[in-house]
């Protein structure tokens, strides 16, 4: 356990954390339909497939341009109007606040843009190619991004660690860090329930930053 006084390190998932929606999900069910995202979802919680994976073979079905996309997503996906003044008490604090994520850098980094939210963000690339996006991965996890091994990096230079997220690609990094927040009623809470795993219940930042800083 990190000492008590030692700075905090706080990482935070995308896609259904900080934003409502599942990005990349949204973007799967517009262009391939409920049905294959479904199947791909199947595939997934019966363990044929992992996330790296279906990620790649989702992308390839994805033939919008950058444009396109950030468009779209910019009508339909929105970030917790309290994720900024979050990041902003964090820093005021002498808190690092770091986005970790599955998904797609060139998606994430516009968007938190757009919210006035200057961040680092750890994901994967992709390339938006005319004949089917091709994802290249922040390394050779089967989530396509080991959050975990961020959060251990941080613990091993004696921050204390905070871990923020919702789904299933945030299991591990969620139970190596000192303290972890589930967003409610997601897949993420009921994983810690289940294994009588600590962590708190948020539907909004403003309750994360109530919790750790006031």
């Amino acid at each position: 356990m990190s000492h008590p006084t030692a700075p905090l390190a706080i990482f935070v998932d995308y896609d259904g954390t900080i934003t409502d929606i599942d990005t990349f999900d949204a973007i799967l069910r517009s262009v391939a339909g409920e049905d294959v995202w479904q199947r791909f979802e199947d595939e997934l919680a019966a363990g044929r497939m992992v996330l790296r994976d279906v990620l790649a073979q989702q992308a390839a079905m994805v033939r919008m341009s950058r444009e396109e996309t950030l468009a779209f997503l910019e009508s339909r996906a929105r970030v917790d109007p309290a994720f900024p003044p979050f990041v902003h008490t964090a820093r005021a604090h002498g808190a690092q606040v770091a986005v970790v994520s599955s998904g797609l850098r060139q998606i994430i980094g516009p968007a938190l843009e757009r919210a006035g939210v200057d961040v680092p963000v750890f994901a994967n690339d992709v390339s938006f190619d005319a004949e089917g996006w091709t994802m290249t991965f922040i390394d050779d996890s089967a989530n396509g991004h080991d959050k975990a091994a961020r959060v251990r990096e941080a613990r091993a230079r004696g921050a204390r660690t905070v871990y923020v997220g919702d789904g299933p690609s945030d299991f591990e990094a969620a139970l190596e860090a000192d303290r972890r927040f589930a967003k409610t009623n997601r897949a993420l809470e009921r994983y810690c329930r289940e294994r009588g795993v600590d962590c708190t219940s948020f539907a909004s930042f403003e309750q994360i930053e109530r919790a750790l800083f006031r």
